[in-house]
Formats: C-alpha cells, sequence, structure tokens
C-alpha cells in the first residue's frame, strides 16, 4: 500500500502553498441550497388503543406503539397513510408482542403514556415526543423541530443531554464514542477504509445513547439511504434522517446497557449457538491456491503444536470463478483433500460470492437455472442486469425472494456433500464494477429503481421494492440463504457462515468480519473499538482479519494483533494476494512461539467462552465487551476505547504501538488481579503495566471463577478429562454452559449448566458448586478448584453439589 500526505506542499517565492487534496468535508462540495423541512402540525385529537395512541396531526399521523415495558415504536407519516408492514429488520410484528400494562392520560399541553419503567409526553402544540425513566429523567427528547420531511426525505431531531455519549452504529472505523460524527448507513465495498471513512460493508441504523444512570437506544426503522448527524451539524442536537416516505424508529430504554441489548436483540433476532469448533483459530489467504499447498499447510500447524480448527479457501479454489464450482487442475479431487483434513481435526470453509458468471451455451449449470427459472436481477425494463466481478461479466440472484434463497441455498449441496462446514459470503454489499476487473472504472450496484422480491406466501412478502429500499439488505438476505441452506444440508450438524455485508438483525443468519483491513499499527487499535461498536448493535460473532489483510505485517505488529485476536469472538488470521505470508510461524522463532502461547490460551478459554457465546445466543449479550458495558455510572470508561473485556470477568489492555512495553491501564471500582502474576489492586486507579512483547495486560475481577480446559491441537481432539477453575478471591457467582458443541440437541434440551459461587467467611475462602443441571452429562473428567494464592483442591466431576473451604493466607 503506498502512504501519502493528505497535503501537498509546494514551495513559491519562500511562501508555502497548502493544497488541500482530502477532507472532502470541507473541500471539493459544490455550493447548495438545502430545501427547507415541513414541520409536523399540532395534535389535533388523539384516539387510544390497547398498545397504540393515534395522533392526528392535520394531514399527517404519528402512532406511539408500546410493545414492552422499555420498548416503544414511533411512526409518523406525511400523508397521514402509513406503509404495509416491512418486517426485513425485526422479527415480531407488533401484535406479536406480549401485552403490558399501559396508563394514557392527558392534560391542557400534553398526552401522557406511561408503563412501569417509563413515561412517553407528547406535547400538543409541538406534536414532540420526551421520554422519562422513573425518576423523571428525560431521554430520547425531540429537539425543537421535532419531526419533518421534505422532498426525498423524512427525520426526527433529538436532543443530545449533558454528558452523553453515543455508540454502535454497526461497523464503524474511529473510536468508540461517536458524538460530534456523521454515520451513513448505506452498505459499500470499503476498500482501503480508514479512521475517516464513513460507509462501510455493514449498515444497522441502530444506537446506544449513555450517561450516568440514563442509557437508551434507537433503531432506525429503515432500509432506505439513512443518516445519523451526532451533532456535527448542530451541537447539541441528534438529526436522524432516512429516504424513505415515513418515519419509523424504536426507542428501548435500559437503563444498562445490557437491559437495552436483551430488549434490541429481542425485537431484532439472536444469534444460533455456532458449533464448538468455530470458536477455534482460523487460517485464511488469498490464496491458499492449490491442494499441495493446503496440506502443507495443515501438516505445518500440527506438526509445530499450534492449535488450529478451520482453514478457508478463498476464490482461487473455484474453475475460473464460477460459484459452485472447483478448480480441475488445483483441486482435482476436493472431497478427498477436505476428508483428509477432517481426519486431522480440520474443518473447511469455501468462499462463495453473489456473482454468477454470464455464460450462456457453456453448460455452466447455475448460470442455465438461474436464467430458466428467473432468479436474477433485472433491471426496470425487464433487461438483464450485469456488473464485473471475479468471474468477469456476471449476473446477480434477487435474494430477496424466498424461492431465489431456496434455489440458492440448495445449490450449497455441491459442497456439503463433500464436507465443506461452513460458508464464506463476500463481495455482497453488493461490490460490482462497471467494466472488467483490472481495468479503471468505477463501483456500481444495481440502479435505484430496479425491482427486488415481490413474491412469498403473506401479503407483506408478494409487495415489490426498488434497490433504493433494498440495497442494504442484499448481504442479509445471501448470508439468510446461505444459513437456510446449511440447515437443510447439514439438518444434524450446526455449520458455519461469515458474511462481509449485513444489516440489522444479520446476527440471526451469520458471524461477520470487518472486511479488508491493513497491515497497519492504527488498523490493529481500531479493530477493538469496531468490534465493540458491533456487539453494542446485537451482533456478537465478530472478527478482524489478524496480522491485517493488505500489505505486510512486521514482527511485532503480528505478535501484537495475534495477543489481540485471541480475545476477538471471530479468531482468524488472513492476508492478500501479493502480500508476505502471515501464518504464525512466518515471522521467527520468537514470534511464533508468542503465536502458539496465545492461541493456547484462547483453547484453554473455550469453556468461558463458550458459555459467553452462549449467553449471547439467550440474551444477546456482546462477547466482547467495553468498559462502559458493565461500568455504565463510570464516566472514565465512557471513551476507553482500548482496553475491552471478554465477558463480564476478563479485561485486556492490549499494545498497539510499535517499541511500547508499557502502557497506562485504567482499572475500574473494585477489585482487580493480574492474570499473570495475581497482584491485585485496588480501583479505581490507574496503573502502569509493563508489557514487553511476550506478554500482553490482562486482568481478572475480583470473584470471578473462569473455567479453563488443558491445550488440544482443535477443539474435538479428545474427551475433555480435566476442567479447572480459576477463582478469584471475592464475591461472586457463575454459570458454566456445555453441550456436545456440535449438534442442535442443545435445543431439545440436551445441554448443562453448572453455578459456582465465591464468598469469604471469616478466615476461608469458600467456593460452593451446585448439582450440574440438565439433561447433557459430560465425559469422565476431574475437576481441579483453583484458589488463587491459597491452593487447589481435585475431585472427580459427578455432577453433585459440593462445598470447598480454603483457609485463606494472611
Amino acid at each position: 500500500m503506498r502512504h501519502h500526505s493528505p497535503y501537498t506542499v509546494t514551495t513559491v517565492a519562500k511562501n508555502t502553498i497548502w493544497i488541500k487534496e482530502y477532507m472532502p468535508q470541507y473541500f471539493g462540495k459544490l455550493q447548495t441550497t438545502d430545501q427547507p423541512w415541513t414541520k409536523i402540525d399540532s395534535v389535533q385529537a388523539f384516539h387510544s388503543g390497547e398498545r397504540t395512541i393515534d395522533f392526528d396531526c392535520g394531514a399527517s399521523r404519528l402512532t406511539i406503539s408500546v410493545l414492552a415495558a422499555n420498548l416503544i415504536r414511533v411512526r409518523m407519516s406525511p400523508t397521514g397513510e402509513f406503509q404495509p408492514r416491512r418486517s426485513w429488520a425485526v422479527t415480531l410484528d407488533d401484535s406479536e408482542w406480549e401485552k403490558v400494562p399501559i396508563e394514557v392520560w392527558e392534560t391542557d399541553t400534553t398526552v401522557e403514556i406511561a408503563t412501569e419503567s417509563v413515561r412517553v409526553c407528547v406535547d400538543r402544540q409541538k406534536s414532540s415526543i420526551t421520554c422519562f425513566d422513573k425518576t423523571g429523567r428525560p431521554f430520547a427528547q425531540d429537539a425543537d423541530m421535532g419531526m419533518g420531511w421534505r422532498m426525498g426525505a423524512v427525520a426526527a431531531w433529538k436532543q443530545i443531554e449533558v454528558d452523553e455519549h453515543f455508540y454502535g452504529f454497526g461497523e464503524r472505523t474511529g473510536f468508540l464514542d461517536k458524538l460530534s460524527e456523521v454515520k451513513t448507513n448505506w452498505t459499500t465495498d470499503s476498500l482501503d477504509f480508514g479512521s475517516l471513512t464513513d460507509e462501510m460493508y455493514q449498515a444497522i441504523p441502530f444506537f446506544m445513547a449513555l450517561r450516568p444512570e440514563v442509557a437508551y437506544g434507537v433503531l432506525f426503522n429503515t432500509t432506505f439511504w439513512s443518516q445519523f448527524d451526532i451533532g456535527a451539524e448542530q451541537p447539541g442536537v441528534l438529526r436522524m434522517e432516512t429516504r424513505a416516505s415515513e418515519l419509523d424508529y424504536y426507542v428501548v430504554y435500559g437503563p444498562e446497557p445490557s437491559d437495552i441489548l436483551r430488549t434490541y436483540t429481542q425485537l431484532t433476532g439472536r444469534m444460533p449457538l455456532p458449533p464448538k469448533w468455530a470458536l477455534g483459530y482460523h487460517q485464511c489467504r488469498w490464496s491458499y491456491e492449490s491442494e499441495l499447498v493446503v496440506r502443507e499447510l495443515a501438516q505445518e500447524f500440527r506438526f509445530r503444536q499450534i492449535p488450529c480448527d478451520v482453514i478457508h479457501l478463498d476464490i482461487d479454489y473455484m474453475r475460473g470463478y464460477r460459484v459452485f464450482t472447483w478448480s480441475p487442475k488445483r483441486f482435482p479431487n476436493p472431497a478427498k483433500l477436505i476428508g483428509d483434513l477432517a481426519d486431522n481435526g480440520f474443518k473447511t470453509v469455501t468462499i462463495v460470492d453473489p456473482g454468477v458468471k454470464y455464460e450462456p451455451e457453456a453448460d455452466y449449470h447455475v448460470f442455465d437455472e438461474g436464467v430458466e427459472k428467473d432468479y436474477f436481477v433485472r433491471k426496470a425494463d425487464g433487461q438483464l442486469f450485469h456488473g464485473y466481478v471475479w468471474p468477469d461479466k456476471a449476473v446477480f440472484p434477487d435474494f430477496l425472494r424466498s424461492s431465489v434463497r431456496q434455489w440458492w441455498g440448495d445449490l450449497h449441496k455441491s459442497l456439503t456433500d463433500i464436507g465443506v462446514a461452513g460458508i464464506w459470503n463476500d463481495m455482497n454489499e453488493p461490490a460490482i464494477d462497471d467494466r472488467r476487473r483490472g481495468d479503471p472504472g468505477h463501483k456500481i450496484w444495481f440502479p435505484l429503481d430496479t425491482p427486488q422480491g415481490g413474491e412469498g406466501e403473506n401479503p407483506e412478502a408478494k409487495i415489490a421494492a426498488t434497490h433504493a429500499e433494498v440495497h442494504n439488505l442484499y448481504g442479509l438476505t445471501m448470508a439468510q440463504s446461505s444459513a437456510e441452506g446449511l440447515q437443510r444440508l447439514r439438518a444434524n450438524e450446526r455449520s458455519f457462515v461469515l458474511t462481509r455485508s449485513g444489516f440489522a438483525g444479520v446476527q440471526r443468519w451469520s458471524s461477520v468480519w470487518m472486511g479488508d483491513n491493513h497491515s497497519l499499527w492504527d488498523h490493529l487499535e481500531m479493530s477493538l473499538p469496531m468490534l465493540c461498536n458491533m456487539g453494542l448493535s446485537g451482533v456478537g460473532f465478530v472478527g478482524c482479519d489478524i496480522g491485517g489483510f493488505a500489505g505486510n505485517a512486521t514482527a511485532e505488529l503480528f505478535a501484537r494483533w495475534m495477543q489481540v485476536g485471541m480475545l476477538y469472538p471471530l479468531m482468524r488470521g488472513h492476508s492478500a494476494m501479493t502480500t508476505a505470508r502471515h501464518e504464525p510461524w512466518a515471522f521467527g522463532d520468537r514470534v511464533e512461539k508468542i503465536c502458539r502461547e496465545y492461541i493456547n490460551l484462547r483453547y484453554q478459554l473455550l469453556p468461558y467462552i463458550y458459555t459467553l457465546f452462549w449467553e449471547a445466543a439467550t440474551t444477546g449479550a456482546p462477547i466482547l465487551r467495553p468498559l462502559l458495558y458493565h461500568f455504565p455510572n463510570d464516566s472514565k470508561t465512557y471513551t476507553l476505547y482500548d482496553q475491552v473485556l471478554l465477558g463480564p470477568s476478563l479485561m485486556a489492555a492490549p499494545i498497539y504501538r510499535p517499541g511500547i512495553e508499557h502502557r497506562v491501564v485504567y482499572l475500574p471500582a473494585g477489585t482487580w488481579y493480574d492474570w499473570w502474576t495475581n497482584q491485585s489492586y485496588t480501583g479505581p486507579i490507574h496503573i502502569l503495566a509493563h508489557a514487553p512483547l511476550e506478554r500482553m495486560p490482562l486482568y481478572v475481577r475480583a470473584g470471578a471463577i473462569i473455567p479453563m480446559q488443558t491445550v488440544m491441537q482443535y477443539v474435538d481432539e479428545r474427551p475433555l478429562d480435566e476442567l479447572r477453575l480459576r477463582v478469584f478471591p471475592g464475591t461472586g457467582e457463575y454459570t458454566l454452559y456445555e453441550d456436545d458443541g456440535h449438534t442442535f440437541e442443545s435445543q431439545q434440551k440436551f445441554f448443562a449448566t453448572t453455578e459456582y459461587s465465591v464468598f469469604a467467611d471469616k478466615e476461608q475462602m469458600v467456593v460452593e458448586i451446585a448439582a450440574r443441571s440438565g439433561n447433557w452429562t459430560p465425559s469422565t473428567r476431574e475437576i481441579i478448584v483453583e484458589a488463587i494464592g491459597v491452593g487447589e483442591q481435585r475431585f472427580p466431576d459427578d455432577g453433585s453439589s459440593r462445598t470447598l473451604k480454603y483457609r485463606m493466607i494472611s
């Protein structure tokens, strides 16, 4: 990658002239005159139903629906007519929510709506909305403009409260807090993204706002182009704007982030529990170009005793980039290759792109079937749309149609029949060129008036949309097609799906990686807030390419990135064609040893991490968390982006700059223990941590119980015969979740949970273990309970309750 300054310096007669080449927010834009906004009229009358209150506002109409005690939906139509329901982002219709008690009353100036958690006040004169918590603190409060519209757009304006901070917004670069920024929701192939990039691969129009004692979330329920201005244009005012014909958003009250995500993921769906092998280490490259190279790769991992569960095959496994084919020269016997890999403990994941090679009369079955059944996107005039991607001229399935999703999902049979265990969806923003790849050109997408969808069993699905409305859904519906296909084809085994593009609710179908990053220190640094904001947007199974996709990592950068990558919910190393190899052993013995140690630690922590995935699947909680998630009333955590929590107990403070061996670490209130030395600290406090290249600073909260297993070279290498519980002094509780790790029997109650607690009793540390609950029984194993700084006790695990006591050392 070429690096250049955003400025060009020219010296003329001893004067320095700065010619601005970048910062388009200030330069290079033609002057425009904004159309004026029409503001919603005052409330003329209102009608109260069981869960919805209708407001007649002259020609326009406003409705507020109470779906849960902490969840309201606001809709405003400038014309007074609402569009039929679009359920692409949400899983439940308003009528499907369990009814909650509400009170409605009026005063001379307001209409008031109250639940057990919140009160919503509608100003009659302004038709403006203010929400209050039970103590009377306002949140999600309309600004002076309130709600309005102009040609081609509707918008809402909200007040930004003092000391309020903003998170989420899906996949975003830069720091954690998005106050004073503009965020646009339009899925884009964001090649060469940086900290100032706006549109990204994912478009998730959800944010979370936080200030001491108050937190709420907003889902902007629009799939059209939309944008959040978080106080950039007008300080103190947040604007939500969309090119839809009506305003539609949900407000989710906390008061803590966990409460918001629990309700938000009830609204948009939660991730399924993945196979445990998907939590192991993944290795990828564009491309491992032949069967021989893949076999050598697998042999190196096992020979060097570096754990790995998954090998990804990028586009070069295909015949001329034709999806659902194999190269007869480079991969002459894929079934045997995948079988041999499986025998050695490796799962195989293959990439599948949406572009189907335009190849009439060539007996390419995917193209022929798609044309015959009219499954490809056509322009408004009926002409087949085409663009240029890897196979050159290509056509694209209309995944918004259920019949197309069924067809595409079934095409995966050619892969699953020979043992492929997961699918990687790429280029699905969609990423399309207007001419052959390699020629100068422009990125395009389907014309905005292109019809999509328009079929299905229910009336809603039969409503045809245009690409202007559903552009942001292309990646999500492709991932849905892949996931549903694998569910049919691998009915007894959990599968793995990975997507680059998606929309709100993508967690129902797929894991997500952050696209084509670079082997740069600032991309390592930026990965933490990117993944944390994805988690705060309901998408927990996320990762960044370890080592960076584009460019060449240095040995130091790769070592530090592997330490951070151990924390990623999706731990995948990946690198691009023409770059140096980025496998763990590619940088010499010292870095190989560091990589082995941290991948080993990842595998040791799998019982803890797998339980976090279960929590995400059942409550929507993120796996990788910013400190504000557990310390929402500590304002020092609000902009703290470079420390993260893996679950509730384990906190990391990575190194993300070259040559650094010390860093400041903030420890919030409570007692914290150094993972490596067991030294204790009492917070809130800032400390200086020593971090030579071999060490990433790690800390554990007092009262934490961390389950660990012995190192394995892959998840199912052998039965788990030893489970170690690292118990840190203090008061705490923990629930361990276990099942077979790969089938769907856990959905039929074949799983087990074990509850643990720790507390001090005079001069003793007491660990209580409840009887194991559930219908799943682990293999014969020994339990080792290690009381940190005190001692350990061992016993065979028969599932019964126990109380262990340790004499504290004074």
